[in-house]
């Protein structure tokens, strides 16, 4: 076992995780403190430390709203410890490994969070890595600059750093990963067979990684859960789909006036936790910052970048869980609805007023709810393919029955408890069928991180349900279901099939 490793800043010492024969670091460095100079710049090198460096607890998480004090599902899901420590002190990363030597040549996960580019941290309870460990894979969490200290831009910050203006957590993945590549070996792991991974903005953070220029060879294959937003009805997401880097200076330029900064040198010696309270103050009437189309890591529009073939040419998966963040029509009644379609889908409009779930209600006031997810990574893998790459896409969706008082449906990120096998460390009274799901999905997602291919048996050495590649001739994938994981041949209702092909038009 590794209990100790030497990385190129220095020797880390870990500890035996729950299972003995894992060893887990936490609190390693990948960066220099992004602060007082370093803040809104690109993170930078590392510095040495003598001795060893005692990597047993999770570093501060990055400056963002006090995790545990709201009364929302979330908060009672796993943001449940108000007292974390928290500081802009934050570019720290974590290994799980069950290596026995440096020569083993696991194959390696890299995870990064999600939460809306504004909060969230590696050290959520449901993260733990140790259940892909037991399965020979190194698991390694990164952490990264969200909200404004992530995101921020602004015109002097444009003309000060033009290689790096802004996008400053999405650099902080990359340097995360490069660490990873240099690093891994210490570990056991293999630095030629990285998979990185990620939920919701995290999703969001793989899609732009595998979509920047500055990412050649970094890793070999990807997943992305719930990270590909966008709407049949609306288009792109805001937030999650970055704009322009105009607008985003502009964002970042009337918020110095809003504190009174009048320059980047004097923004940079302000408090952290002030900032992050006049943040709060100014997103009540102005946007949220979420990464930007800088030029430079970030070129275009993920989805389109992928669409159009202009992407890193590995497997990848992408899904989604069946009941979050549906799209819909906003109407009252079937005249407004037919008002809608029109100006929505023009000519093609009768076509789509006769789907019958196109007449479905979606509340008092909306109709024809889907999966924008879902209709989103269909067409983003079918208009790739189209361009001779992304041959091979696996589809899933999670339909798990979630137990609880709250009859919550497939929320969005309740699949997090399912893929990193940890249902035991949540409230809900989970029972065999879902650790049976569990158990699938992880072992699933391990073989794909193992080969590229899903593919494989269970702990019994049964074969898992055959989950075939996503294509023209196959629209479908698997679904981790309300008993246990199953295929499906055929996926998409006439109406899906509809939006697909709006929205395959839309990303010519």
């Amino acid at each position: 076992m590794i209990r100790k490793a030497k990385t190129e800043n220095g020797i880390v010492k870990g500890l035996p995780a729950a299972d003995p024969r894992i060893t887990s670091f936490k609190g390693i460095p990948f960066a220099a403190p992004p602060v007082g100079e370093n803040r809104w710049r690109a993170p930078q090198p590392c510095p040495d430390w003598d001795g060893e460096l005692e990597a047993y607890q999770f570093a501060p998480i990055s400056v963002q709203n006090t995790p545990g004090l709201g009364t929302d599902v979330y908060c009672k899901e796993w943001h449940v410890d108000p007292e974390i420590p928290m500081g802009e002190d934050c570019l720290y990363l974590n290994v799980w490994t069950n290596a026995k030597t440096v020569d083993d040549k696991l194959p390696v996960l890299v995870w990064f969070f999600g939460g809306g580019f504004q909060w969230g941290y590696t050290a959520e309870m449901e993260f733990d890595g140790e259940r892909f460990a037991r399965r020979d894979i190194v698991v390694v969490t990164v952490n990264y600059r969200l909200n404004l200290f992530g995101f921020l831009a602004h015109p002097d910050l444009a003309k000060e750093q033009p290689d790096a203006p802004t996008n400053f957590g999405l650099l902080d993945q990359q340097a995360g990963l490069r660490w990873v590549k240099r690093n891994i070996k210490a570990f056991g792991g293999d630095p030629d067979n990285i998979t990185i991974a990620g939920q919701s903005a995290g999703g969001g953070s793989v899609m732009q990684q595998i979509t920047s220029p500055t990412n050649k060879d970094m890793f070999r294959k990807a997943i992305i859960l719930s990270g590909v937003i966008s709407s049949p009805y609306t288009g792109p997401a805001p937030g999650i789909t970055p704009g322009p880097a105009e607008e985003a200076q502009a964002l970042g330029k009337a918020f110095f006036d809003f504190i009174g900064a009048g320059s980047l040198a004097e923004a940079r010696k302000l408090d952290a936790t002030w900032l992050l309270s006049k943040y709060d103050e100014y997103v009540a009437t102005h946007m949220r910052m979420f990464p930007s189309q800088d030029g430079v890591f970030c070129v275009g529009d993920p989805i389109k970048l992928f669409a159009e073939g202009r992407h890193l040419d590995i497997p990848v998966i992408a899904g989604n869980t069946a009941d979050e963040f549906l799209s819909f029509l906003p109407a009252k009644d079937e005249a407004e609805l037919k008002e809608l379609a029109t100006r929505t889908f023009g000519k093609d409009a009768e076509t789509f007023l006769a789907f019958p779930e196109s007449q479905k209600r979606f509340g008092d006031t909306a109709y024809a709810p889907v999966s924008g997810i879902e209709c989103s990574v269909k067409s983003m893998f079918l208009e790739s393919q189209e361009k001779g790459t992304s041959k091979d896409c696996y589809y899933y969706r999670f339909d798990a029955d979630i137990p609880g008082p709250d009859h919550p449906g497939t929320f969005h990120s309740v699949d997090l408890w399912f893929f990193f096998e940890t249902l035991a460390k949540c409230w809900r009274p989970f029972t065999g069928k879902h650790y049976d799901v569990a158990r699938q999905m992880c072992n699933y997602m391990a073989n794909f991180i193992k080969t590229g291919n899903p593919n494989g048996t269970d702990i019994d050495g049964t074969l898992l349900p055959e989950w075939k590649q996503y294509t023209k001739e196959h629209t479908a994938g698997v679904v981790f279901g309300k008993e246990t994981a199953y295929s499906e041949e055929q996926s998409n209702t006439p109406l899906v099939d509809f939006l697909i092909s709006k929205m395959r038009d839309r990303l010519r």
